[in-house]
C-alpha cells in the first residue's frame, strides 16, 4: 500500500479520517505488512502483502486477523496486540 493513500482512506466502521499507520516492513513509500489503526473506535486494520484489509467487523475473518497479531505482537504496540477492536490477544 501507498503511505500517500493514507491521505483519502478512513475507517469503514466510524468514518474517522486519517487513520494512523503502523509500518513492519516498508520499502521505499510502499507498506508491505504492517497495520492501520483507527484514533477514534480503536480498531485495526491489517495490511498484508501491500493489501489493507478495511472491512466490517462482520466481514472479517477473524482467524486470519488473530495469526497475523500474534505473528506480529513483538512489531505492534499494546494498543493493538491487547486493546485493539474487534479483537485482541
Amino acid at each position: 500500500m501507498n503511505k500517500k493513500m493514507l491521505d483519502i482512506l478512513a475507517c469503514p466502521m466510524c468514518k474517522h479520517h486519517p487513520l494512523e499507520s503502523i509500518e513492519i516492513n516498508l520499502k521505499d513509500e510502499i507498506i508491505i505488512n504492517g497495520v492501520l489503526f483507527c484514533t477514534s473506535c480503536s480498531r485495526f486494520y491489517p495490511i498484508i502483502e501491500e493489501i489493507p484489509i478495511m472491512l466490517p467487523d462482520e466481514l472479517r475473518d477473524k482467524k486470519q486477523d488473530l495469526e497475523f497479531l500474534k505473528m506480529n505482537k513483538d512489531s505492534l504496540p499494546e494498543k493493538i496486540t491487547l486493546h485493539g477492536i474487534p479483537w485482541h490477544i
